[in-house]
């Protein structure tokens, strides 16, 4: 497809031994995302900058175990689960054909750290909680707090990508930061110096 992105230079040295994984699940996407409502037609053509480099930039901030909610295409989940085996990724999607999507993709990429629950954040329970919580794209931090804090362990972290209204929306959620007990809630900017479109990550420890 002569309007799909071209693999940019940086991808093999983000992903390293595990390009060609990341290379399998972004031409899953070209081939079929747009067909199965997964991504929209005119993210093609920047597939790779706005939507696989802007996930996988935030791999190094992950540890332990790992919930994504919201998984959708598998973004940030799957790029994070290939760029690191060592982690353990559950990824949480309510809609059936997305989790079908996410099945497909953990199955045929051979991910053995990824475990896909069908089922709402507000609905899963886990009482040992996870080391990290995230989610990309999913809703105003304001929302996005109440059905991801809850299932953080004490002492875990929220890792959030947002968008470059990040610091908008911390001032916007004050009133739920405070009642999840919430610290040091601050924006992060990733890829400075490597992406051309920087990826802002909100931080945060659950007490």
């Amino acid at each position: 497809m002569s309007d799909v992105e071209v693999e940019p230079a940086i991808a093999a040295e983000l992903f390293g031994d595990r390009i060609d994984v990341a290379r399998s699940f972004t031409e899953a996407l070209v081939c079929e995302g747009e067909e199965r409502g997964l991504i929209g037609p005119l993210e093609l053509p920047r597939l790779w900058t706005r939507h696989i480099l802007n996930s996988v930039i935030a791999a190094p901030l992950f540890h332990g175990s790992v919930a994504d909610i919201g998984s959708g295409a598998g973004l940030p989940g799957v790029v994070l689960a290939i760029a690191r085996p060592d982690v353990q990724w559950t990824l949480i999607e309510p809609m059936e054909r997305r989790v079908t999507w996410l099945n497909e993709q953990v199955s045929s990429l051979g991910l053995s750290n990824v475990e896909v629950l069908r089922a709402r954040a507000e609905d899963v329970r886990r009482p040992e909680g996870f080391d990290v919580v995230t989610a990309r794209a999913v809703s105003a931090l304001r929302t996005l707090i109440p059905l991801t804090a809850p299932l953080v362990r004490d002492g875990g972290e929220l890792t959030l990508l947002k968008g470059l209204n990040a610091g908008n929306e911390i001032d916007a959620a004050q009133k739920q930061i405070k009642k999840f007990r919430l610290a040091d809630v601050r924006v992060e900017v990733l890829g400075e110096d490597v992406l051309t479109e920087t990826t802002r990550v909100v931080r945060a420890r659950v007490r």
